[in-house]
């Protein structure tokens, strides 16, 4: 009977010290992301009308996602075309319609258009529908000006 007691003893003692080893390990925690990246895309284009179709683009391949494209950056190429690449991006709800949209953006650079596009397009993708057309105008004091007009339903 005493070795049963002591073999209950150790028994005791093993499960008492395997408890403090482990609590002097590391906790468990909930996994964190090291590094997350949204899905992208990347066009090559030379003129506004070839920005806004890469655009277009754009929103057809973060569509796949459920997400809206964002300009991550508009690059100058030494061979005198131009780089955009988009990231999909989740959206917040857009605001409720306007009246009269004013869908008339005046502009000077590809960042500028490309932002009127954009929100052309989050306008027309709520209130209207895709296709989207557009059409560009130069005007007398350099700027440009962008129209863009929804497809019908």
């Amino acid at each position: 009977m005493i070795t049963v007691i002591h073999r209950f003893q150790a028994l005791k003692i093993a499960l008492l010290a395997a408890g403090v080893v482990a609590s002097c390990g590391p906790l468990p925690s909930s996994q964190q992301p090291v590094q997350s990246s949204n899905p992208s895309v990347t066009y090559k284009y030379r003129t506004d009308q070839e920005l806004l179709q890469a655009n277009q683009n754009a929103t057809t391949f973060c569509s796949q996602y459920q997400t809206a494209p964002r300009t991550a950056t508009l690059m100058n190429n030494a061979d005198g075309s131009k780089t955009a690449v988009f990231e999909c991006v989740r959206t917040a709800l857009p605001a409720p319609a306007p009246i009269n949209p004013n869908l008339n953006y005046t502009y000077r650079t590809d960042q500028e258009l490309v932002q009127a596009s954009q929100t052309a397009s989050a306008y027309c993708l709520k209130y209207g529908s895709q296709p989207m057309t557009s059409s560009l105008v130069t005007n007398s004091d350099g700027t440009k000006t962008v129209t863009f007009q929804c497809g019908s339903r």
